[in-house]
């Protein structure tokens, strides 16, 4: 028999339970299927457990740490039993408080299995005992996005991690090898360090986090290696063959091979979308398999809309929940609100973090704009001294005509909040002299951002 609802939300991630929540409170019946666990990649295995063991990590790196601040300590150690219990506490609250919103929500339905298309308004839902068959004028996804598991010689060889898996451990690896430099791999790199790992990054590029400006990925090796973490770059042939204790892995041609215990891949991610049925609905995907939808997240299909990860629009927390901040305001606030409206912004989460908004120097370079650039070493900014933190840089580039900004990097302590004053002045449009002349509190990270507005010179 089916069952007839106003709309289907194929998802439980950072997109789908707040539509679900939207339309229920706007009167609609509304069918929400997850396959697997509620809350999406952010709270089960994204945001919430990997900050979570980044804390812990962090913790370790400050007492080792505690004689520069006069702090008598003894050895340290890492309890990786407790760190994952710790991590696994926080992260099932999260979870329970998203599976406890959407068990109260009156006129929301969830279903745990598998969804697929069986006509453009049909999606079939598959469990181990059964199926459900559901129909409704409106269908939203937001189906995210797993790892990349890449075809290398010898890989099918050896055990390895990914993303999900590596959350599971509660023991030390004696050698972590991770394949992979941008921000995934570097946030597990460092935090495993500090848990006492010895850990290799290998990236095939010639450089980590290629899609940050030089000095950023430059700064970027320079934390890690200075912490004892091993950097191969360069690496455009990778091969993998299984050792007694573990693997050995030669990252290209002539190189000599890397013995590990564990290996880490972090090489991309791919959208969950092959197995959807979207050729039953009429949905187009492009050649990577991310759904193609316009600027207001609706697909080809007038009806169907795909939100969060599965779309290429953005792989990150916060432009999954904008996405829904964005279907909703247009389907039910009369307010055509766009994807195009938004500013890039995100965070690399080694320590310190890296703030981003807006475009790279490269980009603005490449755009043939007339800009100004300021820039400023963490090392003169008094907060970061006073704590001990002085790795890293800010720097704020603006187009020298309209004066207003067009990109901003702050990398160094606190890097990750004092980035949005400058979010929020490029998103109001106003010219950056506005926040040259504020006045900020003393001392704080943010304070130095007005002076650095005051010392712009012309971009070379």
């Amino acid at each position: 028999m089916t069952q007839h609802f106003d709309a289907i939300v194929v998802g439980a991630g950072q997109a789908g339970p707040p539509l679900a929540g939207r339309l229920t409170a706007a009167g609609q019946r509304v069918a929400l299927v997850e396959r697997k666990l509620i809350g999406g990649t952010c709270v089960n295995t994204g945001c919430i457990p990997t900050k979570t063991l980044v804390a812990s990590a962090y913790a370790a790196h400050l007492a080792r740490r505690a004689a520069d601040y006069g702090v008598a300590t003894g050895p340290v150690s890492v309890d990786m039993a407790k760190v994952k219990a710790r991590k696994d506490e926080i992260m099932l609250d999260d979870r329970k408080g998203v599976e406890d919103w959407l068990a109260g929500m009156d006129g929301c339905t969830v279903f745990r299995g598998h969804a697929r298309f069986e006509d453009p308004h049909t999606v079939r839902v598959d469990y181990e005992a059964g199926h459900d068959v559901l129909h409704a004028d409106r269908i939203f996804l937001n189906v995210g996005g797993r790892a990349v598991v890449p075809d290398i010689p010898g890989l099918s060889d050896v055990e390895f991690l990914t993303n999900v898996s590596i959350l599971e451990l509660d023991t030390l690896p004696s050698h972590l090898v991770i394949l992979g430099g941008s921000y995934i791999a570097l946030e597990f790199a460092q935090m495993y360090r500090r848990f006492g790992a010895r850990v290799t990054v290998v990236e095939r590029g010639s450089r980590l986090a290629s899609r940050e400006d030089e000095d950023v990925s430059a700064t970027v090796r320079d934390i890690l290696e200075d912490e004892g973490i091993d950097v191969v770059v360069g690496a455009d042939s990778v091969r993998i063959s299984k050792k007694d204790n573990g693997f050995e892995l030669t990252p290209s041609a002539g190189a000599a091979p890397i013995g590990g215990s564990h290996l880490l891949l972090a090489v991309g991610r791919r959208p969950n979308t092959d197995d959807l049925g979207l050729e039953a609905a009429g949905v187009r995907t492009d050649a990577h398999g991310y759904i193609v939808v316009d600027d207001q997240l609706k697909t080809n299909v007038d009806h169907i809309w795909a939100m969060g990860d599965c779309n290429g629009k953005g792989a990150f927390t916060h432009t999954s929940y904008n996405d829904f901040e964005i279907v909703a305001a247009n389907l039910l606030d009369d307010d055509p609100r766009r994807v195009s409206d938004r500013i890039t912004t995100y965070a690399l989460y080694i320590d310190p973090p890296l703030g981003r908004a807006g475009m790279t120097v490269d980009q603005v370079r490449a755009s043939g704009r007339k800009a100004l650039i300021g820039k400023r070493p963490m090392s003169r900014v008094g907060r970061a001294v006073e704590k001990g933190e002085t790795q890293g840089f800010m720097k704020v580039v603006v187009d020298a005509d309209t004066q207003e900004i067009l990109g901003a990097a702050i990398f160094g302590v606190g890097g990750d909040e004092a980035v949005h004053e400058i979010l929020d002045i490029m998103s109001a449009k106003a010219p950056y002299t506005t926040l040259a002349r504020t006045m900020h509190i003393h001392p704080t990270v943010s304070e130095l951002i007005p002076t650095m507005l005051q010392e712009m010179t012309p971009l070379q």
